[in-house]
């Protein structure tokens, strides 16, 4: 019984951070989205920029 219970435990441990690496992984996405979008706008507002980013309009 003891051994079931240390199982659970560590098994239950290593549940817990691979949910909060998971979670950390969207969270970081979402961040990225929202930074890529708004720098799109921001180029879009101030002169088209092909796709590695450097200004074509100058």
């Amino acid at each position: 019984m003891t051994n079931l219970i240390l199982f659970v435990n560590a098994f239950l441990s290593y549940l817990l951070v691979f949910v909060l690496i998971v979670a950390l992984v969207i969270v970081a996405c979402i961040i990225g989205v929202k930074w890529r979008k708004s720098k799109d706008a921001k180029a879009a507002a101030g002169g088209e920029t092909d796709a590695v980013g450097t200004n074509t309009t100058a």
